[in-house]
């Protein structure tokens, strides 16, 4: 339960903000292209936590970051629920992503502890029931999101997190057990020890190529260029430190794993900017409010799920990376045609058949990944994973806000779709591609591993 309720803290906050982007731009009078902070602040955020959180569930055990994270998602929600204007909002969601970010590698942790305990070749009952919960609450996401926003307006969005994270951190700090983690001063060595350089060269990168994506342009060049250099030192760095941040070496000659990240990277890049592009555009461009546009959200949650429960229990995953990126081309080529008349059957079968790689494609990267990892390092490499679905939100958030500019008008829209159209068929393309698969959940008599 505890980890179920972490894993949740990220998704539902992903989904939330998607119909509360255009009523916090009129609240502010900001335009769309600003509001866009407000998700890549997160995914920013997220996208550094998740393998610092990943690498300190294993020196320090996973209760301690879960419980810290409790802690840092109430505290982002006080400060989104008072916030003043919209860059002390940005901030908030800057901390949100920051605490919500324990729950995964720590959920993937101890699975794997406890399927190590009782001898389990393959948990993928527990894992699919991790992937269901965490869709689930992406469903309900969109739709809570419109209802409190007609019950008292886009700021109770943020409140709901107070809840959230205090009963988390009760429920975390009662039931979860004190597995991992090393003495006070093994703890202490892995802090002194601990990759701050190279931590903080990948901020930089980060912010320098977000503050170009979010306005690219000859003003922002400088921008590209810090990220460059920085990208660069942070490379180097990390491929010669004793302990990385990020630790490349887990790709190097690990390929099968290297195609799994690049997968979920344009896959999730594909994913988010649906469901924040299409979400604003429903609002904006076809005049829905938003408790309607989080209505018609939840068929590709729904289907996800169900998707997830009927097929997520077998362990192989080609075949179904395969059909889920197939069906992501097509959603895509279909908003080509949305217009400001699209009747509501359209816009409910388009977000309907995107449910099913909705369900497929996380699901089968994540069981991918479970068998790819060295066992020893699966919670750095489970952060990695989230790492790169987090730069395709980040990337997804920066395309739509180019695409929309002032407002979430149809010509944006179709300028979006051709975005996704080509990332999904790169998604694609990476599965066909790769060969490994294959093996992949393969009986053991069969020779693979």
């Amino acid at each position: 339960m505890p980890l179920m309720l972490g894993a949740i803290l990220n998704p539902i906050n992903s989904s939330i903000i998607a119909v509360a982007l255009v009523p916090i731009g009129v609240a502010f009078g900001a335009p769309a292209a600003q509001t866009a902070w407000l998700v890549s602040a997160l995914y920013m955020a997220t996208a550094i936590g998740q393998p610092l959180v990943g690498r300190f569930v294993d020196v320090f055990g996973p209760k301690r970051l879960f419980l810290l994270g409790a802690i840092l998602t109430a505290v982002a929600g006080i400060l989104g629920t008072v916030a003043p204007n919209l860059w002390v909002l940005v901030l908030a969601r800057v901390i949100l992503g920051l605490g919500t970010c324990a729950g995964y590698p720590a959920a993937m942790s101890l699975i794997r502890k406890v399927a190590d305990h009782d001898h389990l070749d393959s948990p993928a009952g527990v894992l699919t029931a991790l992937s269901v919960t965490v869709q689930t609450i992406a469903a309900i996401g969109p739709t809570l999101g419109g209802l409190l926003i007609d019950l008292g307006g886009w700021r109770l969005t943020m409140v709901i997190n107070i809840p959230l994270g205090a009963f988390a951190l009760v429920l975390g700090w009662m039931a979860l057990p004190s597995y991992g983690g090393g003495t006070r001063q093994e703890e202490r060595d892995a802090l002194r020890g601990f990759d701050w350089a190279g931590t903080a060269l990948f901020a930089v990168a980060l912010m320098g190529l977000l503050l170009f994506l979010m306005a690219p342009g000859a003003s922002t060049l400088w921008g590209l260029a810090v990220a460059a250099a920085a990208g660069a030192a942070f490379a180097f760095r990390e491929l010669r430190t004793k302990a990385p941040f990020i630790d490349l070496r887990l790709l190097r000659g690990n390929l099968p794993l290297l195609a799994t990240f690049a997968r979920a990277l344009s896959a999730s890049t594909s994913s988010y900017a649906f469901i924040y592009g299409f979400s604003q555009w429903m609002e904006d461009g076809r005049g829905l409010s938003a408790s309607n546009a989080g209505l018609l959200l939840l068929p590709t949650f729904g289907i996800g799920i169900l998707v997830s429960a009927l097929w997520g229990r077998t362990p192989q995953v080609q075949t179904k990376l395969i059909v889920g990126g197939i069906l992501q081309v097509v959603v895509s080529v279909i908003l080509l045609l949305t217009s400001p008349g699209s009747p509501i059957w359209f816009l409910a079968a388009a977000t309907a058949l995107l449910g099913i790689p909705q369900g497929l494609l996380s699901l089968c990267n994540q069981n991918a990944l479970y068998h790819q990892a060295h066992p020893a390092s699966l919670g750095a490499s489970s952060g990695l994973l989230r790492t790169f679905q987090y730069f395709g939100a980040i990337i997804a958030s920066a395309a739509t806000g180019m695409a929309f500019g002032q407002r979430a008008d149809s010509a944006g829209m179709h300028e979006l779709a051709l975005f996704m159209i080509a990332v999904s068929a790169l998604a694609l393309l990476i599965t066909l591609t790769d060969r490994s698969l294959a093996r992949v959940g393969a009986p053991a008599s069969s020779g693979n591993s």
